[in-house]
């Protein structure tokens, strides 16, 4: 078996909601959304990455970029 790594590539965007769902998931009873410990680490470590790269997270006016990123995201009508 590799070791080897992916590499993902995410816009701003797709990160920050990213991030926003995977803290949600992580906050709530878990066994009943992943049947399968293996999965956490890899989604802790997901989380983790983005937690470092996303100067968002921390900005005032949080709530509005979240908003915003989502209404960017979602498929056109």
């Amino acid at each position: 078996m590799s070791d080897s790594q992916v590499t993902i590539k995410l816009t701003s965007d797709e990160a920050l909601v990213l991030w926003h769902w995977l803290e949600r998931l992580q906050m709530t009873d878990l066994s009943r959304v992943v049947d399968d410990p293996a999965v956490w680490a890899p989604i802790h470590r997901i989380a983790g990455t983005l937690d470092k790269a996303l100067p968002e997270l921390f900005a005032s006016d949080y709530d509005q970029r979240i908003g915003a990123a989502r209404q960017r995201l979602r498929p056109e009508d």
